[in-house]
Formats: structure tokens, C-alpha cells, sequence
């Protein structure tokens, strides 16, 4: 009799620690970080040493999971899923300035002089100017990281001069700005996806493309692309998103967490975006690529009417613009 009741008593217990296990389980809180870098990239770096920083400070409360490769879609995709809730964070890029037209100062050419003077614009820009508009439309930027200084690929002929963009199917994200610009160079620009743009570039539908070193040696556009030509146009950051809504669902001390590690990534973003520039462009070169620098300014010259549009169209631009100017000289 006694030994059916410690039987039945094991029983019990195994199953009520079965319903404790899963219901532990269930209370990790998985959140889902998509974006559209290939594995090596800055953005596949980046996402993967957040989610080992923030994972390892939050234990059973939540678990960052991370999706590249546009496994969870497109740039736009994406941006529209975390805006939903369905996807928890996002590193858009030029892409933000379609949501947030405001966005688009960054989509002016040689805005950005360098990562210290980015810092100075997120600083007395982003935070106070741009993040308040970003969660007006439903996102919550939690930090500030990087894409980078973006050099024109493509398979006909070095770029030193716009005129040498005239005609040239160009690919370029999906952002109006970026359009206009290759535009205004005389190029025949069409956005689409990064995860199109290889079989674009191998079957001869898109000439080149412009992204930046990380990138480019990331989706192997080396492998259909001879010439590299260094023109730094455009310095493009990138913001981690979420949706304004969730975030202010998720527990006190989890947002902490996140948002400060976030926060701390951008140290690690900028160490390895700077070492990524040098090792990569002669990892790019030995692949055979013909590289040449560009007229810089050339190219400045012809993007006059590019900042006369944005601050004529976008409230606030030229303000933005002149400040952004202006730090570039300060400390």
C-alpha cells in the first residue's frame, strides 16, 4: 500500500515538474531581430554581439534571436513588421528616411565627414530631432550603429567623375534620395532588395551597385563585379528599431537591459566597421577587382541640387542640414 502511494506520489511531482519546466520555459520572452546582412557582414557582426550581450544579461527574461539574410524579408518588409509587432527589432538604414522623410538628411552626399563627427550629429540631431519624429510613426530608436561609407561596384568602367555614371543601370536601396542623387549623376538607378542584387548584377539587369565594403565583400558582388571605384557618397547609419507600441510592453527591466546594451554595441559596431574598411577593400582587390578613387569633388559639386530639394521639401531640412554642417568642424 505504501509503496503504490510513494509511486502515485513520484508521479505527481514528475508531472507537476514537467508543468514548472514548461511553464519557465514559456515565460522566456523571445524576441526577433531581422535584417538583410549576409553572414560575415557589419550588420550579421553587429546584431549577433547585441543579442550575446544582451542574452547573456537577461537570462530566463528574455532571449534575442537573431534573423539575417532577409530571412524574415526585405529592408522594407522588415521595417513594416516591427512597426506591427511581428518582427521585435531592425537595423534600417537609408530605408528609414521612407518611413520618416526627416531621415533622409542622411541620404546627402558627403554630409558625414567621419564616425566622430556622426556621433556629434546623433548627439544634437538624432536624439533630440529625429528619434521624437521616428516614434511618432510608431518606431522607438534604441541606439545608433552603422552601415557605412558606400562606393559605387559595377562592371564597365571606373567612376572618377558623375559623367561617368551617365546611362549606368545602377541598384540602389530603397530610399527616394538615393535615387535622386544617381539621378542627378546621370545614372539610370532602380531600387530594389540586397538579397536581388547578385542575381541582378550576374545576368547583366543592373550594370553595378553601391554599398558599402562590408557589404559588398558579404553578398560576393565581387564575384560579377570588376571595378571598385571609391567615392564614399554617402555615410549611412543605421538605427536599432523597435515598435513603439510593444516596447511599452515589455517589462521595465527588460527594456533596460536592451536599450542600455544597445546602446554599449555601438563601441563594437564602429571598432569593427573601421576595421572592416581597411581588411576588406584589399581582401576586394585580391579578388581581382580594379580599384580607383573618385573625384570627390566632382561629385560634391554635382549634388548641390540634391540638399536644395531636401530643404525645400522636408520640414526642418535645411536647418538640419546647416547644423550637421556645422558640427563637422566641432567638438
Amino acid at each position: 500500500m505504501e509503496s503504490r502511494v510513494l509511486l502515485k506520489l513520484k508521479l505527481v511531482l514528475g508531472v507537476f515538474g514537467l508543468f514548472v519546466a514548461a511553464v519557465a520555459c514559456a515565460e522566456t520572452l523571445e524576441l526577433k531581430f531581422g535584417h538583410d546582412g549576409a553572414p560575415g557582414s557589419l550588420f550579421a557582426a553587429s546584431s549577433e554581439e547585441f543579442a550575446r550581450r544582451a542574452n547573456a544579461k537577461l537570462g530566463d527574461k528574455a532571449k534575442v534571436l537573431v534573423f539575417g539574410s532577409s530571412q524574415l524579408g526585405d529592408d522594407t518588409e522588415v521595417l513594416q513588421k516591427v512597426k506591427v509587432g511581428t518582427v521585435d527589432f531592425a537595423i534600417p538604414s537609408t530605408i528609414m528616411s521612407s518611413a520618416v522623410p526627416a531621415f533622409g538628411l542622411f541620404e546627402m552626399p558627403y554630409l558625414v565627414k567621419d564616425r566622430q563627427h556622426m556621433q556629434r550629429i546623433e548627439r544634437d540631431i538624432v536624439w533630440p530631432t529625429l528619434a521624437p519624429l521616428a516614434e511618432q510613426q510608431g518606431y522607438k530608436v534604441l541606439a545608433v550603429w552603422e552601415n557605412g561609407f558606400r562606393q559605387i561596384t559595377n562592371s564597365k568602367r571606373p567612376i572618377v567623375t558623375p559623367d561617368d555614371l551617365k546611362g549606368m543601370k545602377l541598384r540602389v536601396p530603397k530610399g527616394k534620395w538615393r535615387v535622386k542623387m544617381f539621378q542627378a549623376y546621370g545614372a539610370s538607378p532602380s531600387a530594389m532588395g540586397l538579397s536581388e542584387v547578385f542575381v541582378a548584377l550576374q545576368t547583366g539587369v543592373m550594370d553595378g551597385q553601391e554599398n558599402p565594403f562590408p557589404q559588398i565583400f558579404a553578398m560576393k558582388f565581387q564575384e560579377v563585379q570588376k571595378y571598385l571605384s571609391l567615392t564614399e557618397h554617402v555615410y549611412t547609419p543605421a538605427y536599432v528599431v523597435v515598435s513603439a507600441k510593444k516596447w511599452a510592453t515589455l517589462p521595465s527591466d527588460v527594456r533596460q537591459v536592451l536599450e542600455q546594451t544597445a546602446k554599449e554595441t555601438q563601441a563594437y559596431v564602429y571598432e569593427t566597421a573601421t576595421r572592416m574598411d581597411k581588411d576588406l577593400l584589399e581582401k576586394l582587390k585580391s579578388a581581382g577587382m580594379q580599384v580607383n578613387t573618385a573625384d570627390r569633388q566632382a561629385f560634391v559639386k554635382a549634388s548641390a541640387p540634391i540638399y536644395e530639394e531636401f530643404a525645400r521639401d522636408v520640414p526642418s531640412g535645411k536647418e538640419m542640414i546647416d547644423k550637421a554642417l556645422k558640427l563637422a568642424g566641432s567638438k
